[in-house]
């Protein structure tokens, strides 16, 4: 008697992975952390999280910038801005912020990233161990002064649904590990103080 093999669903074993992420971050001589920039448009958010970058690189910490451009034209490219599409896309930065601290690097995310619980989402999913919540604050007035892609001005005007601080809220954080105050302190002042809090929080034990 012939018997005949399932040749339904294939066999899905679990991956388990040869490297662990000790050996990792011995690798790339840091411990992985993931610095989210959150605080209104034009609060200087990118601005921080390029020169972070820049600088980070330059002292030998391997590291990737999330914004906007990068995340927004890619793998959140089929979401919008209301508040169920805001939280899938916070979701999915903080996965990929996630991986990236997996792989041994620093993730520095920029972010608008509105809602306390979102935020708290994210640090769940990344870890709290690894997560550094960084406060770009500057008054909405400041941010519409600046306004350099004009986006306030299109709001005002209600061409843009759902902008945060015009209509739609910002939930300000209320215990950060940071808080960089960009109408009263320079690019220069707040990077710095950006640049020592990661190198401390990078370096092997």
């Amino acid at each position: 008697m012939m018997h005949r093999m399932n040749v339904g669903k294939p066999l899905v074993l679990p991956i388990v992975g040869k490297v662990s992420a000790r050996e990792r971050a011995t690798l790339m001589a840091q411990r992985p952390v993931t610095v989210w920039l959150t605080g209104l448009s034009a609060a200087g958010k990118s601005t921080l999280a390029s020169e972070l970058e820049r600088r980070l690189v330059d002292a030998g910490r391997p590291c990737y910038m999330l914004d906007g451009d990068n995340i927004r034209t890619g793998i959140s490219r089929d979401l919008g801005f209301g508040p169920d599409d805001r939280h899938e896309n916070i979701r999915r930065i903080a996965e990929v912020a996630r991986l990236m601290n997996e792989a041994g690097l620093v993730a520095i995310t920029a972010f608008i990233s509105p809602y306390r619980a979102d935020r708290a989402m994210a640090r769940e999913v990344v870890g709290a161990e690894r997560f550094i919540e960084v406060h770009v604050a500057a008054p909405l007035e400041v941010c519409e002064r600046r306004d350099p892609k004009g986006l306030y001005a299109k709001a005002r005007r209600g061409e843009i649904p759902d902008f945060t601080g015009v209509s739609a809220p910002y939930e300000t954080p209320e215990s950060p590990e940071m808080v960089l105050e960009t109408a009263q302190a320079s690019v220069e002042q707040c990077v710095l103080q950006l640049f020592d809090a990661v190198m401390a929080r990078t370096r092997l034990a």
